[in-house]
């Protein structure tokens, strides 16, 4: 059967009308061409459709099951017609997002939340990665965009600061380094550190400081949560490094005090990071111009 969208519609416009007079006119069609239209659905269809009248037309058993299937089939053309349009605004599909431990317990979910709330179909896929894997996903294609520390070098990618990421050693209240108002990370390295959970991509990032400095980090015991890390230190089971908002957040809890890293690592901030803001769906634009992205020229 050769019959297209327009001769599905034809034929609904002439049933719904009771003519085809009245169904052509509906349909912008001349009257002359809708005849002739109807004519040839009917001899593709190698069936008479139409009982015709003096007074109009009525669909025969065959031209019932013709309509019935022709509704289906453009009722299921404009889902598919918003669905496309769903996707080619933004509306809906998985975007893939990366982000690093900060980003993801501080920076992200406030202005996520009502992004994402107005897009009901849409579905992000949030993975937690160390900056330095977040760039070579996104540099590899394997995410769209991620969310890192200005601290780790992105040749070739494009990272555009949106928020302040400072690192802080807490300590307990009466720690011998409750006294300094700043200090050296591998000064402290000696102390029992309490840690976040293996696998965490900020403790990696961490250890791998420590490493640097020559010295493995004496982790005592490892918490899941930042609270749990701050209510540890807090009891004087021993050291932190956390975000600065953590621990803001939770010192007047646990009152422990707050010592600042002179370390150039420990002073950052969260950046997006995507290589070709062209090349990015419309999708991940909109959510990265709502995060504080500035679409470059």
């Amino acid at each position: 059967m050769r019959m297209d969208l327009a001769d599905l519609r034809l034929f609904l416009c002439v049933v719904d009308a009771g003519s085809i007079t009245a169904g052509a006119a509906r349909a912008n069609l001349a009257l002359a061409s809708a005849s002739e239209r109807l004519r040839a659905i009917e001899t593709d269809a190698g069936v008479e459709l139409l009982l015709r009248h003096p007074r109009g037309v009525t669909p025969t058993e065959a031209g019932d099951a013709l309509a019935h299937h022709a509704r289906l089939i453009l009722q299921q053309r404009s889902r598919l017609r918003d669905e496309l349009q769903d996707f080619a605004q933004g509306a809906r599909g998985t975007l893939h997002l990366y982000a690093n431990t900060a980003a993801l317990t501080d920076f992200l979910p406030p202005p996520l939340a009502p992004w994402l709330a107005e897009r009901p179909k849409l579905r992000v896929d949030l993975k937690e990665r160390t900056s330095i894997e977040i760039v070579r996903a996104v540099s590899a294609g394997l995410a769209e965009a991620g969310i890192v520390s200005d601290a780790v070098a992105a040749d070739g990618l494009h990272l555009q600061p949106v928020a302040k990421d400072h690192l802080v050693l807490i300590v307990p209240p009466k720690h011998r380094l409750a006294r300094h108002t700043s200090v050296v990370f591998a000064d402290v390295l000696g102390e029992a550190f309490i840690a976040l959970a293996d696998g965490n991509a900020l403790q990696e990032h961490i250890n791998l400081q420590a490493q640097d400095a020559g010295r493995a980090l004496a982790a005592r015991v490892h918490m899941k949560t930042f609270e749990g890390v701050c209510a540890m230190v807090g009891h004087g089971v021993g050291i932190a490094v956390v975000p600065q908002a953590q621990a803001r957040r939770f010192r007047r809890t646990h009152g422990y005090q707050v010592v600042a890293l002179r370390d150039d690592w420990a002073r950052r901030h969260l950046c997006l990071c995507f290589a070709q803001w062209k090349t990015l769906s419309s999708a991940m634009r909109s959510l990265l111009l709502h995060l504080g992205a500035v679409a470059p020229h």
